[in-house]
């Protein structure tokens, strides 16, 4: 299986989202953004902020991943992913992450 892995350590590979847009899917698109609106409860997502290449790739950012606070850091230190950071195991930034989605951590420390 395909990874491509964000700062954080989600897989964007796996992301519908990410998916979505590499193959212009708009039903795809539609599914995720009724997905996350409950899964998130957040009213405000449409079809058309469906639209990501990846936390680390060039092009289209989803909303929540341009202003994310774990890409911001990781990037103002100039790191590939939250892998080089000596404060990974403690860090309260990515800790929420890594609490509901352990495979995240996984995938930070199999880069080290």
């Amino acid at each position: 299986m395909e990874k491509l892995i964000s700062c954080c350590g989600l897989n964007c590979a796996t992301c519908d989202a990410r998916i979505a847009t590499i193959a212009d899917n708009n039903d795809l698109r539609a599914k995720t953004a009724a997905k996350w609106r409950d899964q998130y409860n957040a009213s405000a997502i449409t079809a058309e902020m469906i639209n990501c290449t990846g936390c680390r790739e060039p092009g289209a950012k989803f909303n929540h991943c341009e202003v994310c606070e774990i890409r911001k850091c990781a990037v103002s230190k100039g790191y590939q992913t939250c892998a080089d950071c000596d404060n990974l195991d403690n860090c309260a930034i990515v800790k929420g992450v890594h609490q509901y989605v352990p495979e995240a951590l996984e995938n930070l420390k199999f880069l080290n």
